[in-house]
């Protein structure tokens, strides 16, 4: 089972999380993208664009933060933050 957990932070509380579980046969990076676009779809936001920091920062803690500077669209929160809490 693979679960990623997604939550909204602003001024330092979380406002808003949800968890996204996936028992699929795909590829760890592909449960990763359809997690996150669940996660996204639950909290009615656009797709985050994946920066280099975030890249590096998902690979080597299996989370990343996703800021104003990773969206089109300004948005009302200080962070998106996703998190890998349990893999097959």
């Amino acid at each position: 089972m693979f679960r990623m957990w997604g939550k909204i932070w602003k001024d330092n509380k979380m406002i808003k999380d949800v968890t996204i579980s996936d028992a699929s046969e795909d590829t760890r990076t592909h449960k990763v993208f359809h997690a996150l676009e669940k996660i996204c779809y639950e909290f009615d936001l656009e797709q985050p664009i994946w920066l280099d920091s975030c890249i590096r920062e998902f690979k080597r803690h299996s989370r990343a933060c996703f800021r104003q500077d990773s969206f089109i669209e300004t948005i009302g929160f200080d962070f998106l933050e996703i998190q890998v809490i349990e893999e097959d």
